[in-house]
């Protein structure tokens, strides 16, 4: 009977033991691809380490009872923890005590809180993390900026260190390579060697199955006709859907750190689909996803392709005036532009609308540990070295703003239990990630976020110093509330101080792409609405509005028509370069 079952087994282990071997073989070849390592963008640079070592230093000296309170506390914490796991070890009590620790989705499985071997684990650990919290917390560092990047990098070391992250104290993990004999490793190893594969060398956790989309068959497929090329963008207008259209366009300039398709992943969440439902005759733009050669496109680069795009809608349409919305990054270039106008004497723009977009950047908040001259002038060198600002090295920076979302978890799942990475339209959008040009890169974070230029002294351009004053278009700002990229407060602290006296600020629930992308058909998330104080801060603001629930889109609907003009005859497109939703969406970054 043993025989009969142990030689399927053997000849399996056989099997996993050639693939893993072979396996291994790729995983160093891809291994030696990796470029040489920038220390600049690869950890916290010496400063940031000589800050913390001071601050702590200057506690020892001067409190040393605290500093020795705090280490006597978390020995004596651990040495309890261990007597009572020993005490019940030698009564024969393999049973874990009482668990009280608050709940954490990474310790869902119940051996962590039945098992005395991981409810030892897991408890330890928990004290650790609190150990290096409350350092952390402690120590007196110099100035705002000190203090964050330093809880930044605890956080960082804490998370990393979950036992969830390591074979040996995962139950989940074990559970699956016990079940499936081992495949599930052989599996996770295979997803490992693909990801350093596709990744140039670069350990990065693939969050979706690149295989289960492709944009233009089903994502992105809204009907429209790409209408104007250049360099650096594709115009795509779209086929209308009501047999009247208001009279003025409507232009949507996307972020360029992404792709446009966010806003048409499917039918049913498509704030594409539904503008052109409102009866808007709608472009929207395509960027191209740069390589080497755009190493020196800068910001008035991308102002004159707004300014081109927004002369050809004018061109197609035979209206001298169009409606405006910019998203992200594209929302502070657009203001730029607004600016820009202004300066010039030129009205073409009736209404623009600006999508959780920054233009004060006087705080910085999570992003600060990336916004210092140490890290920045780690990517000045990337800059100089590529001629770009990399997809991968902005991914990775994102994901470690979540890093227990978007790095761990996913690797845990990938690579320790085997999953293939799930079939999900948003994450696959999120890894379709684009280069930025190095000029462009530095001038943003050197002069709008460094700098702050907009909000302060103002931004030198093409002839012209802008400031935030300048932007005097009528307005319409959304912002999330739960958005960790472009905090809501810090938006409206740039929109209070435009010079646009007609301006109308809308503050959704939820995060910087779930807060935008939420129409009205899934009555998921509300939004706070008509508030009028513009001159006492974000929350005398949040406290004139009032709470609606459900989408903000119908309100910001109402906002555009009363913007639009009459309502005229449908206007198709009359040309056609290719179809949409064109080519420049298909380029991968490399």
């Amino acid at each position: 009977m043993f025989m009969a079952g142990g030689a399927p087994t053997a000849r399996r282990l056989a099997e996993n033991i050639e693939r893993i071997e072979a396996l291994g073989h790729r995983l160093v070849t891809a291994l030696g691809e990796r470029a040489l390592p920038n220390p600049g963008v690869e950890a916290p640079g010496p400063e940031l380490m000589m800050t913390a070592a001071g601050a702590w230093m200057k506690a020892l000296a001067e409190q040393p009872a605290r500093v020795i309170e705090q280490q006597v506390s978390y020995w004596g914490e651990t040495l309890k923890h261990y007597t009572r796991a020993q005490l019940a070890l030698a009564r024969g009590q393999l049973t874990a005590p009482d668990d009280d620790a608050p709940a954490d989705k990474r310790f869902q499985n119940p051996l962590w809180q039945s098992h005395p071997y991981f409810n030892f684990v897991k408890n330890q650990y928990l004290i650790n993390a609190r150990a290096l919290q409350d350092a952390s917390a402690e120590l007196e560092l110099p100035d705002q900026v000190a203090r964050r990047r330093v809880d930044w990098m605890t956080k960082q070391v804490v998370d990393m260190m979950s036992p969830t992250n390591f074979l040996a104290t995962n139950p989940d993990a074990l559970e699956k390579a016990i079940e499936t004999e081992g495949e599930s490793l052989v599996r996770g190893l295979e997803n490992l060697v693909r990801d350093v594969e596709q990744h140039g060398g670069e350990m990065i956790v693939s969050l979706a199955d690149t295989d289960a989309f492709t944009v233009g068959e089903n994502i992105g497929t809204a009907e429209g006709s790409v209408v104007h090329r250049t360099p650096l963008l594709e115009l795509i207008q779209y086929k209308p859907t009501t047999d009247q259209v208001h009279e003025l366009p409507l232009m949507i300039f996307p972020p360029w750190i992404n792709k446009f398709y966010i806003l048409d992943l499917k039918p049913q969440n498509s704030m594409i689909r539904w503008l052109l439902d409102q009866g808007h005759t709608l472009f929207v733009v395509s960027w191209k996803n740069p390589d080497t050669s755009y190493a020196d496109i800068g910001m008035e680069d991308y102002i004159d392709a707004y300014l081109d795009a927004m002369d050809k809608v004018r061109e197609l349409t035979g209206q001298p005036r169009l409606n405006v919305v910019g998203y992200c990054i594209a929302g502070t270039t657009l203001a730029l532009t607004l600016a820009l106008l202004n300066k010039r004497g030129d009205d073409r723009v009736n209404a623009a609308t600006l999508f959780t977009t920054l233009t004060d950047f006087s705080d910085q908040g999570e992003f600060t540990t990336f916004l210092q001259d140490d890290f920045v002038n780690g990517i000045a060198e990337e800059v100089q070295r590529h001629g770009l600002l990399r997809a991968q090295l902005m991914s990775r920076t994102m994901s470690f703003l979540r890093a227990n979302d978007l790095v761990w978890g996913p690797a845990v799942r990938s690579y320790m239990l085997g999953e293939t990475p799930p079939a999900f339209d948003l994450l696959f959008w999120n890894g379709d990630s684009t280069n930025l040009p190095g000029r462009m890169a530095m001038q943003y974070l050197r002069f709008l976020c460094q700098k702050n230029a907009f909000a302060t002294d103002g931004f030198d351009l093409m002839g012209h110093r802008l400031h935030l004053s300048d932007v005097k278009t009528p307005l319409c700002a959304v912002a999330c509330e739960g958005d960790h990229i472009a905090p809501w407060k810090d938006c409206w602290k740039g929109v209070a101080q435009m010079g646009a006296p007609d301006k109308t600020f809308l503050l959704s629930e939820s995060g910087h792409i779930a807060g935008i992308v939420n129409p009205p058909s899934k009555k998921k998330y509300g939004h706070y609405a008509g508030g009028a104080d513009f001159d006492h801060g974000h929350e005398a603001w949040r406290e004139s509005a009032g709470f609606v629930a459900g989408s903000w889109w119908p309100r910001w609907g109402e906002w555009l028509a009363e913007r639009a003009g009459k309502m005229v005859p449908a206007r198709a497109p009359e040309r056609e370069i290719l179809p949409a939703p064109g080519s420049y969406v298909h380029e991968r970054a490399g």
